[in-house]
């Protein structure tokens, strides 16, 4: 087993700066922070840089690759999804994502939609044992193949009838077929639900700026994943949506960006109303801002309500309200949105005016309780998750960009730099 003393100027913990700058690992698991290594312990130093938990992604799409048009090309009917030559290509794309996260220092991943449960099968297929049983929900479990991030997912989001993302297999209509398609995904291993509670930019027909189910609906699948153990996630783009989301009870928001005809509404009420639920708020920040944007798709944003001036607005409203915020990348989508884009994302929010501790902190700690895993923390006990970066990132947020080191249940498993892209 692998024991080592790592030894930084600091170390972040996943909640705040500690005096102590020397995290022992032994094994998978962190035994001890320290300010002085043991004399028989190897020390491995860096030097003036920081030693925080490895970064935790609470909004991506491993099956999409990153390049014009991802999520189009997911759209495959059922058969095809069912052939062993789909499941290869597709495990390919999943792993080749995962790694690139990992080359950016994200150890843990939540993948919020995927077509036809690919990546359910994919984690399945390759660790049988994870999978659930009729009626109870499985327990989030480390990606399958070696060294690769842990990995958290809902399955083919829940979506109306041509809805957003409809393509991926998750049409539902009413009730009784809510509950149906949560029982299902639990059945196949899902650690989440996800619900598609109002359209999407890349969603042709759809609308930003409205709700896609009734509350009636909306409720029977938020008690559905609640009665199975489940949380559930929504994505709202509507202001309306988002009221609707938040008066059933689901557990996770994402991107919670209020928009209205008249723009985007975060008011002082619906700040605190958020806040006193709990529920936590993923606002998909950050862009690869070398990528030109397709006219296109810049005008369908324009008509959706959604610029980044719009996005960073309602994360720092949001944020000024106390409401928890976790930290996703939105991932695989497009050019903009390649994966291991977390570092980018973690920038952006402090752009928005969030103070880097707590940027640091949605994407750890609080991302990682999100997401109902043992991650996101330094201290003892913990999984040996962690990332070593040269400078201080409450100083200099754009230091997250590049990594030293990334250890992965106390291994070192740094790619090398060409593999990040």
């Amino acid at each position: 087993m692998t024991r080592v003393a790592l030894r930084a100027e600091r170390i972040f913990d996943g909640e705040r700066v500690l005096e102590e700058n020397v995290v022992l690992v032994d094994g998978a698991q962190v035994v001890d922070v320290v300010r002085d290594a043991p004399s028989d312990w190897a020390v491995r130093d860096v030097p003036g840089g920081t030693i925080l938990p490895g970064l935790v992604d609470a909004h991506v799409h491993l099956t999409a690759d990153g390049g014009v048009g991802a999520l189009d090309r997911l759209g495959v009917s059922p058969a095809e999804a069912a052939t062993s030559e789909y499941a290869e290509a597709i495990g390919a794309t999943i792993e080749q994502s995962l790694r690139i996260h990992l080359a950016a220092g994200v150890t843990t991943v939540r993948d919020l939609g995927d077509p036809h449960d690919a990546v359910l099968r994919w984690r399945n297929a390759a660790t049988p044992s994870r999978a659930a049983t009729p009626g109870r929900a499985a327990t989030p479990g480390r990606g399958a193949a070696p060294g690769l991030p842990t990995v958290v997912a809902s399955g083919a989001p829940l979506t109306s009838v041509r809805g957003h993302c409809w393509a991926f297999g998750g049409e539902v209509s009413g009730p009784d077929q809510m509950r149906a398609a949560v029982q299902t995904r639990a059945e196949r291993g899902a650690d989440v639900i996800k619900i598609m509670a109002s359209g999407g930019v890349l969603t042709p027909g759809t609308d930003t700026m409205s709700p896609q189910f009734s509350v009636e609906e909306l409720q029977a699948a938020t008690d559905a994943a609640h009665d199975l153990g489940l949380p559930i996630t929504a994505h709202a783009h509507a202001l309306t949506a988002v009221q609707q989301a938040l008066s059933v009870g689901v557990d996770g928001i994402e991107h919670c960006t209020c928009l209205t005809p008249q723009g985007a509404v975060v008011d002082d009420e619906l700040g605190r109303a958020l806040a006193a639920s709990g529920i936590a708020v993923c606002g998909t920040l950050g862009s690869d801002r070398s990528i030109v944007v397709p006219p296109a798709v810049l005008e369908l944003a324009v008509k959706a309500g959604i610029g980044e001036a719009i996005l960073q607005e309602a994360v720092r409203r949001l944020y000024t309200a106390g409401v928890r915020l976790v930290a996703g990348s939105d991932g695989g989508i497009g050019p903009a949105k390649p994966h291991g884009l977390l570092p980018a994302t973690l920038a952006e929010y402090v752009e928005a005016g969030i103070p880097p501790i707590a940027a640091l902190t949605a994407g750890t700690s609080s991302a990682a309780d999100a997401l109902r895993v043992q991650k996101g923390r330094i201290r003892p006990g913990a999984d040996a998750d962690l990332l070593v970066i040269p400078g201080d990132p409450t100083e200099d947020i754009a230091t997250l960009a590049t990594p030293t080191a990334v250890y992965l249940a106390g291994q070192d498993v740094t790619p090398d730099a060409s593999a990040a892209r």
